[in-house]
């Protein structure tokens, strides 16, 4: 048996592994590359495999960045089986489709501004009705069945309580006597994420492919995130300002409402009450289409939900619903969200700002220090929302410079992504050790942390795949075939732009650093703050020279 790491490797987007085994080519997963430039370049790119000769797709959960390019690896010649959760099959049927139209949205204007160079112009990744299409193929599966794919090999799919209907795959293959025993964790969640139940434990495996997205770190807990929301949001209402959620459609976006909801259940003291009352004065607007439907799917699958939450709605308390809610469906509701000037919360797609009508009320917004940006999911690198985070004190908007005097916040609590103690209980649950585990989905710092962790405290073997290696799962790990990555040349000319933005932006910085460093009313806590990043940025350039 052998599995080819063909993304999602020293990164957490692009999921994307090949297994050869008894005699069949199949993959876990086909995810789109998103946040920098250079890897969203490689959604163009052909597949390093032939899709015609794939036998089917084991899919773990429906987030773009792990089925994004299933519509373009069926409009290449897959037109095998996709094994997923019923509810991850639900969801694809929106989601798949949305990101259809963006890639026709966002094609649209880059033909424009190709057309003005007198350039060719060129197709989307797929279009809309090509992402309905592919929805054809999809197999819908429920948790805890074994399913037989071949003789030879065998799945079952377990609530991974990242998202709804999200699995950890376990993969039994007998080739001759042998049989083996690999399982792929997709995305892990929380112990204490609202709604869904906590991922489930598997007793035994033999080799183990997992997610290191918060490798290095650990997590607000749950408590402490809803008292801190509350204090945000109210601190911002009392000020006549506006919050705005940038929140993955699917899944985060349910969960706040939840939380919102269940806040009138841990009501404390009198300025408690006083802020939730602040809270449920205000208006709460979901603004997001596909948000929208996605909480209807939510509300189809209800008994995916933890036991406590179904025990609720069996009272008639629906957990996705209170006063001031309000969804938006149409552009000009949305619109008018940003000329209504009394306080409220705007949650809306996408989560880490690259795309959708988030990127409106930031323009409206991160000007206003009366307004709050709060975070509530992971930033990948390269993206809107992590310069953002990051402290950028200006940012483009569709091509306008807007300066970020917003209140920003950022709450990982929330997060779908197990954090370090999360995952590391998720290894210790074995009662059979696996022999080797490979570490995925994760950034280069997180996952050499926890490599070393698992290393020292579980003692099993590690690796760290690069983008294109394949490993044989024998006794003794062997790297026996390396792919290299295809570098093209818009790629090349990206980034000779890039160094002449950055020589600005380095520029600018200096400006920036300057002017606070003389700022008199700055605490020494903030100077730490400032010397800390620019640190940190001084090892990221040394990185890129001996690299």
């Amino acid at each position: 048996m052998k599995i080819t790491f063909l993304g999602a490797t020293r990164t957490v987007t692009g999921s994307n592994f090949l297994v050869e085994a008894a005699g069949k080519k199949f993959l876990v997963d086909c995810g789109m590359w998103q946040g920098k430039a250079e890897l969203e370049t490689q959604n163009q790119e052909e597949f390093e495999f032939n899709p015609t000769e794939i036998d089917f797709m084991l899919l773990t959960h429906a987030h773009i960045d792990h089925s994004g390019r299933i519509p373009k690896l069926y409009k290449e010649g897959f037109q095998n089986k996709i094994y997923a959760h019923k509810a991850t099959c639900d969801l694809c049927a929106l989601m798949l489709p949305d990101s259809g139209h963006i890639q026709e949205m966002e094609n649209e204007w880059k033909n424009k501004k190709r057309k003005r160079k007198g350039q060719k112009e060129v197709p989307p990744l797929y279009t809309a009705e090509e992402a309905a299409r592919c929805l054809e193929i999809f197999e819908p599966v429920q948790y805890d069945d074994i399913i037989e794919i071949t003789p030879e090999i065998h799945v079952r799919f377990n609530d991974a309580g990242h998202m709804l209907g999200s699995s950890i795959i376990e993969l039994w293959v007998k080739e001759g006597e042998k049989e083996t025993k690999t399982v792929f964790t997709g995305d892990l969640g929380n112990n204490d994420i609202p709604l869904l139940d906590s991922p489930t434990m598997i007793e035994n495996a033999d080799y183990l492919v997992m997610e290191s997205t918060y490798g290095s770190r650990l997590h607000l807990r749950n408590n402490e995130k809803a008292e801190l929301f509350l204090n945000i949001v109210s601190e911002t209402l009392d000020k006549g300002g506006t919050v705005v959620i940038p929140s993955f459609a699917v899944g985060r976006t349910q969960e706040i409402l939840y939380e919102i909801n269940k806040l009138k259940d841990i009501i404390q003291d009198e300025e408690f009450k006083r802020k939730y009352k602040t809270l449920m004065k205000a208006a709460v607007y979901v603004d997001s289409p596909l948000a929208i439907s996605a909480t209807e799917v939510f509300r189809e699958n209800t008994n995916l939900f933890e036991p406590e939450v179904k025990e609720e709605i069996m009272k008639g308390d629906n957990p996705l619903e209170f006063p001031g809610l309000q969804f938006t469906r149409t552009a000009d509701e949305s619109k008018a969200l940003n000329e209504d000037k009394r306080p409220s919360i705007i949650i809306s797609a996408s989560g880490m700002c690259e795309v959708g009508r988030i990127k409106h009320h930031l323009k409206h917004n991160l000007w206003n220090p009366n307004s709050t940006i709060l975070f509530v999911g992971y930033q990948a690198p390269g993206t809107l929302g992590y310069s953002i985070v990051n402290g950028s004190k200006k940012v483009k908007i569709f091509g306008e410079e807007i300066a970020v005097n917003a209140r920003i916040e950022y709450i990982e609590g929330y997060s779908g992504h197990a954090d370090q103690e999360g995952l590391m209980n998720f290894i210790y649950s074995f009662i059979q050790k696996p022999k080797h585990i490979f570490l995925v989905h994760g950034e280069e710092q997180a996952q050499d942390i926890f490599k070393e962790k698992i290393e020292q405290e579980a003692k099993i073997a590690v690796t760290v795949p690069e983008f294109g290696e394949t490993y044989e799962l024998k006794d003794e790990i062997q790297m026996t075939h390396k792919i290299e990555r295809k570098v093209s040349k818009t790629i090349k000319t990206e980034i000779v732009e890039r160094l002449e933005k950055l020589k600005k932006e380095i520029k600018d910085m200096e400006d920036y650093v300057r002017e606070d460093i003389n700022n008199e009313s700055l605490t020494d806590v903030d100077i730490y703050r400032i010397n800390e990043k620019i640190k940190d940025l001084e090892k990221q350039i040394l990185n890129v020279i001996e690299g």
